[in-house]
C-alpha cells in the first residue's frame, strides 16, 4: 500500500529521525530582528548542528566585532526562541 507524502513527513517529525531539529529552522526567521540591521547586513547565519550556529561574516573586521558579542547574540535568539538552541556561535569570513 501507498504511504501518503503527509504521513511519511509526520512520521520523521515525530520520531526524531531527521538529522536537525525542524525549530532551528525559526532562527532564520528572527536574525534580523535579534541582531538588528548593522549585524544583519553583515553576518547570516548558515547552518545549526548540535546547538553550534555557523554564522558567515562579509570581512575581518565584522568577524573580530561579533567575536566580542557572541554571548549576548546567543542569549538574545536563545531568548526569542524560547529554549537553549544554541549553545556557541563560530563565525567564519565567507559570503552571505
Amino acid at each position: 500500500s501507498l504511504t501518503s507524502l503527509r504521513d511519511v513527513i509526520a512520521n520523521l517529525l515525530s520520531d526524531g529521525a531527521l538529522p536537525f531539529n525542524p525549530e532551528d529552522a525559526y532562527i532564520w526567521k528572527v536574525w534580523d530582528e535579534v541582531v538588528g540591521p548593522d549585524i544583519s547586513r553583515n553576518a547570516k547565519p548558515l547552518w545549526i548542528k548540535d546547538r553550534r550556529l555557523k554564522v558567515t561574516v562579509s570581512d575581518p573586521i565584522w568577524l573580530q566585532e561579533l567575536k566580542f558579542v557572541e554571548k549576548d547574540i546567543r542569549e538574545k535568539l536563545n531568548k526569542k526562541l524560547g529554549r537553549k538552541a544554541v549553545e556557541k556561535i563560530e563565525f567564519r569570513v565567507g559570503p552571505k
